[in-house]
């Protein structure tokens, strides 16, 4: 098997031999496009994903949840702003018994008390992770004035060959990408940020695995692994993953007459 692994990756590289490094990385981004759904996917309106999610404190298991995940395109209200909403609905069944909701300026929590903005250092890394998520990038900001994917080459992660993209934007901020070189989808990715609080590099790694069809021509991963400097974090383990469905425009919004409630830092 290794064999085999290590002999795709060289005919890669042997084949990519004459492309210069800003060719490869858009030839790798642009085949992972069509794989992914092409035009489909670039037309994405929407997700929703049902299943477990946990979450992780120094490797130990910290909480288990069932809930639903609703993300819905939008078009930027200007430069460095989130395309996107999201509301992570938790409970069993139809019933919901609370919730997040992440607007283009604000992250809530919603529960039968009322809405509450969350602590103020949310929404900064809800936008941090939004902004350097690959399938964010290839569907929002692919044509962003001064975006460049430059390839690293090919190289072998967990027996599987994979193409290396770094993804540079106008800001000089950068996520590598490993993509799948057989099925060309995007199966890990990274980049580093400053932290704030203790003003050192920490480092986000995501996995991506079980892609699958979901309707509309478009593939999109039902599980999915975050890790912070190294640690696990967070992971999914989706049931259902459908896309375009007719979501009411509520679903993104503050209930009508919800108490607001003081933040809590």
């Amino acid at each position: 098997m290794m064999q085999r692994v290590c002999l795709i990756a060289g005919l890669l590289a042997l084949a990519a031999s004459a492309e210069t490094a800003e060719q490869r990385g858009k030839r790798v981004v642009d085949e992972a496009i069509a794989t992914l759904g092409g035009q489909n996917f670039l037309n994405l309106r929407n997700v929703e994903a049902h299943g477990r999610l946990y979450s992780f404190y120094r490797e130990k298991l910290q909480g288990l949840a069932v809930a639903t995940l609703y993300f819905e395109y939008r078009t930027p209200s200007g430069p460095d702003k989130v395309g996107m909403v999201e509301r992570q609905s938790f409970g069993k069944g139809k019933k919901e018994d609370y919730a997040v909701l992440f607007t283009p300026t604000e992250a809530w929590d919603i529960t039968f008390r009322g809405a509450r903005p969350l602590a103020s250092d949310r929404f900064p890394r809800y936008k941090l992770t939004t902004m350097h998520d690959v399938f964010y990038i290839l569907r929002e900001r692919l044509h962003e004035p001064g975006m460049t994917f430059i390839g690293q080459g090919a190289d072998v992660l967990d027996n599987r060959p994979v193409e290396i993209v770094d993804i540079i934007d106008n800001n000089n901020e950068k996520t590598t990408v490993y993509f799948d070189a057989t099925e060309k989808v995007p199966i890990r990715q990274k980049f580093r940020h400053l932290d704030p609080l203790d003003n050192q590099q920490d480092e986000e790694v995501t996995y991506y695995t079980k892609f699958r069809d979901v309707g509309n021509g478009v593939r999109w991963p039902f599980d999915l692994q975050r890790e912070h400097n190294g640690e696990k974090i967070f992971e999914m383990y989706a049931d259902t993953v459908e896309v375009n469905k007719n979501l009411p425009g509520t679903l993104f919004m503050l209930p009508p007459n919800a108490t607001v409630l003081p933040r809590v830092e």
